[in-house]
């Protein structure tokens, strides 16, 4: 399947809709605590705790003083929307330069997921607003190979397994001086490995794009990346 044809179905065929209402995150946070996003792939829920973008957005925001959310791919105006709404301090409806300033939000995405990401940090980019880290897991789509000079660091993993989805093997940064790239680090995942699974067809005939999504060894190493950016 294409990607062309791909992102078509995508278009056609979504996941019931969802709002700000569906979050837990109370807007405004803290000046300078973290928001963290986590995008969802394909047509998968954003409260399905079978994913593990869900399951590590509730680790996240277990942590004290950590807001997480997990959102859909397809549902770019709601993140844009939390993210808008938990700096904005005064809830004046204007961002302001300081508001901007004591910005800290982190994004990351599996797939379409994943490409969702990047087009988040485009748009706080336009807006004016600095993001710490984007991680994109196996990431999916026409234009998520470049980090806007907005992003701080990006990481990327991804596999490159046959007969199955494959993500973007190599993002690079729009401007070098604004933007560490952390690694384009990939990750093997062979047919006769099939890890703990809670959907075994879909690991079956998911392949490699499926595994990596479920490799939870993978996910406490995002998890600890993010903790670690959090914490400087």
């Amino acid at each position: 399947m294409t990607r062309a044809l791909f992102l078509f179905l995508i278009l056609l065929v979504t996941a019931s809709g969802q709002t700000l209402a569906d979050l837990s995150v109370k807007t405004p946070v803290p000046a300078g605590e973290p928001v963290v996003i986590g995008f969802l792939g394909g047509w998968d829920r954003w409260n399905d705790p079978r994913r593990s973008v869900p399951e590590l957005t509730g680790r996240l925001a277990a942590i004290p003083g950590v807001h997480a959310a997990a959102i859909s791919n397809h549902r770019l105006g709601t993140a844009l929307q939390l993210v808008k709404k938990a700096l904005d301090s005064n809830a004046d409806g204007i961002l302001d330069n300081a508001e901007k300033q004591q910005a800290c939000v982190l994004l990351y995405g599996q797939s379409l997921g994943g490409r969702a990401a990047i087009r988040l940090a485009r748009k706080l980019d336009r807006v004016g607003v600095p993001v710490r880290l984007t991680i994109q897991v196996d990431s999916f789509g026409f234009d998520d190979d470049v980090i806007p000079p907005n992003v701080r660091a990006a990481m990327n993993y991804y596999q490159t397994g046959r007969l199955t989805v494959r993500g973007e093997n190599e993002i690079r940064a729009a401007d070098p001086s604004r933007t560490v790239i952390l690694g384009n680090q990939r990750r093997e995942y062979p047919v006769w490995l099939l890890p703990a699974a809670r959907e075994k067809a879909r690991f079956l005939f998911g392949g490699g794009h499926a595994r990596m999504e479920s490799d939870p060894l993978l996910w406490l190493e995002i998890q600890g990346l993010i903790r670690a950016t959090i914490m400087r």
